[in-house]
This record gives C-alpha cells, structure tokens and sequence, in this order.
C-alpha cells in the first residue's frame, strides 16, 4: 500500500507554469511549490467529482498559454514573472485520494502542506471546491498571527450543511476557530448564497470585515487594501466565483451582480 501524500499530475505529466515536478515531500527543496487539492468535502455523492475537481489540470494546462515562457516580458507585471530572480518552484502533483475512503484526502492534504512549510517553501493551492483551505490553514498551525483576506462572492459561515461541517460553505467559520487565524477581510461580497442571518451576525461578532461587491465598487481597490494592516503574514484566499460571473460563468453557484474582479471597458 502507498504511502505517498501526492501523485503527479494527471494527463501527460504536465506541471504548474513549467516547474519541476517535486513527488518527495521529505526532500523537497523550492521557494514555492504549486499543490493540487482536487477534492473537498462532499455535500452530497454527486459532488464528490463535480467540475471544480478538474481544476488542478485545468489550470497547469492553462498556465503555459498565460505565461509563454518565464523569461518573457510581461507587460501586466512590468517585467518577466519572477522579476529576473533565481526562484525555484517546483509541481508536488495532486494530493492521492483513496475510493475506500472519501475522506482520508483531506488529513494527507493538511500533511501535504505541512511537510512544504517545513521546507521553507511557499504553498501555492491549486483547487478544487472552496473547502480546501481548511486542511490548509489547519497545517499553518503555529505560524500566526496570520491575516485572512478573501475574496469570494459568498460569506462561507456556515457551521453545517447537510451535516458536513468541512464544507465548502464553511471555510472560513473554521478558520476562525483557529488560534493562528486573526483578522479576517472578505472581499467581493454579493448577492445571496449559504448565508444565513445567523451566518452573517456570526461574522460580525467575530470581528470579520464584510466588504461588499458594491463597497469595493464605490470606494476602489486601493482604499480597500489600505484598511489592511502591513507588514503581517498574510493567506490569500480567492473562490472563482468572487470574479463576475461573465468572466467565470462554470462556477457551482454564479449570482447576479457585478464582480468588481473583472475588466470593463469604459
């Protein structure tokens, strides 16, 4: 039986904005690693491969027609993607999932990320549903006080749905039960979704900052990124669908309203 945390990723070995493909977790040697979580916490058995579970290919697929080649000019960032420095990133393929148990994924996710910490790397996410960050935040146990910003169209507060307390309404409830976690700023906000009043006076009292779609609209990025405070640690969390939903209409659950996270001509 296996014992490895990850398997490389699928459909012809393909990495991550041409990284090296980095399997031994114990050896690992990067300044970020790309780790693909395909799976969360299932609502119900018909979720268990929803769409957002091809992500991670999806994405390393993708990410050669994005950036070119990493020597390129780009002229969005003003320069090559890694500024010209000697960063080395590597793949650590998909966390392995196990048929016999649908659950089991989730504690090798959590040690996954644990073990690319130890090694002083940056662990960059490729999911999946949004219930992945709570394996993930719960391996950054120890390292706060971390910042959570968020950015999403839906609050994620829920305690349960459908009994599953790991879910992918409920991220950011259980991040705040985590002694690491401390303020936390959700950005993007919008229509309805989960949330329930209960949900949203839940936040309130923890002390989250709400910061609607229409908020961000009126008062513009830069006003918002100000009330965070600097020079903190920080975890960045982004569900696909806090982007409009013209530009991302796959999502699991688009809402009315424009997105701030979009380009518009003017």
């Amino acid at each position: 039986m296996t014992t490895a945390l990850t398997v490389p990723p699928s459909r012809g070995f393909s990495t991550f904005l041409f990284s090296e493909l980095a399997l031994d977790l114990d050896a690992l040697e990067a300044d970020i690693a790309f780790l693909g979580i395909p799976y969360g916490s299932a609502y119900s058995f018909e979720d268990i491969t929803n769409d957002q579970s091809r992500m991670p290919t999806a994405m390393r697929r993708a990410s050669d027609r994005i950036v070119r080649s990493l020597e390129r000019y780009d002229f969005d960032l003003g320069g090559p993607l890694y500024d010209g420095r000697d960063i080395r990133t590597v793949d650590c393929g998909d966390v392995r999932t196990d048929i016999h148990d649908l659950k089991s994924h989730l504690a090798r996710a959590e040690q996954a990320v644990r073990k690319i910490l130890k090694a002083g790397a940056l662990p960059i996410v490729l999911g999946g549903d949004h219930a992945i960050p709570i394996p993930v935040l719960r391996a950054f146990e120890g390292r706060g006080p971390i910042t959570l910003v968020h950015i999403d169209q839906h609050l994620d507060w829920r305690d349960d749905f459908n009994g599953v307390t790991d879910g992918l309404s409920s991220p950011i409830r259980r991040a705040s039960e985590m002694e690491h976690i401390g303020e936390i700023f959700q950005i993007g906000l919008r229509a309805t979704g989960s949330a329930r009043i209960e949900e949203v006076e839940a936040a309130r009292a923890y002390g989250a900052h709400l910061i609607t779609a229409y908020e961000l609209h009126d008062a513009g990025m830069d006003a918002i990124l100000e009330r965070i405070p600097a020079g903190g640690q920080y975890y960045i969390t982004i569900d696909l669908d806090g982007i409009d939903s013209a530009d991302a209409p796959a999502v699991a659950a688009p809402m009315r309203g424009a997105s701030p996270f979009c380009r518009r001509e003017s």
